[in-house]
């Protein structure tokens, strides 16, 4: 069933499916991450019903292109765009991120920006029934390495990646960035319970061929009632 939901706090509209993937926080923990100064155009990888586009639409007048490979989904966030009246600044595109080299419109972003699917799939992995969920969370047609190495083709040096993920795979993370020239400048563990010791998430900025050097945050987003400008503080 299609639903039209407030977007939290950002006084937009979203179309969702309660049947298919919606968004959740993280996608908002990512794109309130992002560091927006000097920016005329973003890439979301992987950009579902375009939560992400449209959060950060309030942020910036950037140029901002979505990427879905889902149909029905890219059906939903073209939705999204039209009853939020941003169809000048976002452009959803229906295409497989691995195969976008050909599109002129996409060539150098001063930022990519990617909330991917989560597990790793094997036949026995257990998977939802739904496709479109599916698909969503585990690496059936895209996968950890493809992201990263689309994201350096597509950078230009000096321009930024920012991924968010389980923290169980920062260690995978961070090796496939290094080997597609991207280095990892800011970690951010996310943890959302009182007195977690294992982190849940963990944000991620990579720089393409930049100097090595990282700062390592964390936060607890049990502590905020509300997630806009939940980095404020750190981007000073």
């Amino acid at each position: 069933m299609q639903t039209i939901n407030d977007l939290f706090d950002y006084n937009l509209k979203i179309i969702q499916n309660e049947l298919n993937f919606k968004f959740s926080l993280d996608s908002i923990l990512l794109a309130e991450f992002i560091d927006l100064e000097n920016v005329n155009k973003i890439v979301d990888f992987c950009t579902g019903n375009a939560v992400i586009p449209l959060i950060l639409s309030t942020k910036t007048k950037a140029k901002i292109y979505g990427i879905e490979y889902q149909k029905q989904i890219y059906d939903y966030a073209l939705k999204s765009i039209k009853i939020n009246n941003l169809n000048n600044q976002i452009n959803i595109i229906n295409a497989d991120v691995k195969n976008i080299n050909n599109l002129s419109n996409l060539a150098k972003p001063d930022i990519i920006v990617c909330n991917p699917p989560y597990f790793k799939y094997q036949q026995n992995s257990l998977i939802n029934q739904n496709i479109a969920k599916t698909i969503a969370r585990h690496e059936i047609l895209i996968d950890l390495e493809d992201i990263i190495k689309q994201a350096s083709n597509f950078l230009q040096t000096k321009k930024s990646f920012y991924l968010v993920h389980r923290s169980n795979r920062l260690d995978e993370i961070i090796i496939l960035c290094h080997k597609y020239n991207l280095n990892v400048k800011k970690i951010c563990f996310v943890f959302t319970k009182k007195n977690q010791i294992q982190p849940l998430l963990v944000l991620i900025k990579a720089v393409k061929n930049s100097h090595p050097g990282v700062k390592i945050t964390n936060i607890n987003i049990s502590e905020y009632t509300t997630y806009q400008n939940i980095f404020k503080e750190e981007k000073k």
